[in-house]
């Protein structure tokens, strides 16, 4: 496992960016439903359930952000998660907050 030891602080401004971009649920949604496999922007709004201008606003965002990449094909723009550690992270989270927690009650 990666150990985390003294984060430089421009990484820490880095890092600190990536996690505000993904505390928008919108983005957040995006984001998930490209882990699975690179989609056209139009079909990633769609399936994230938003309107192609507002996921073409996040996607700009994100990409920027360096957790999606771009990838021209034809006349269309695929974008897709942009390595594994975005996937890794993703995944590690979700499993954290669906795994019970001995302070929850049912």
């Amino acid at each position: 496992m990666f150990e985390i030891g003294p984060i430089a602080h421009p990484h820490l401004v880095q890092l600190a960016d990536m996690f505000r971009l993904l505390g928008d649920p919108s983005r957040l949604r995006l984001v998930t439903v490209l882990c699975d496999r690179a989609l056209p922007a139009t079909e990633a709004a769609k399936a994230a359930g938003m309107s192609p201008q507002l996921a073409s606003h996040h996607l700009r965002l994100l990409r920027a952000a360096r957790l999606l990449r771009a990838e021209r094909r034809g006349r269309r723009i695929v974008y897709g998660i942009a390595d594994s550690h975005v996937h890794h992270m993703l995944a590690d989270m979700v499993a954290h907050v669906a795994e019970p927690h001995p302070e929850e009650k049912d």
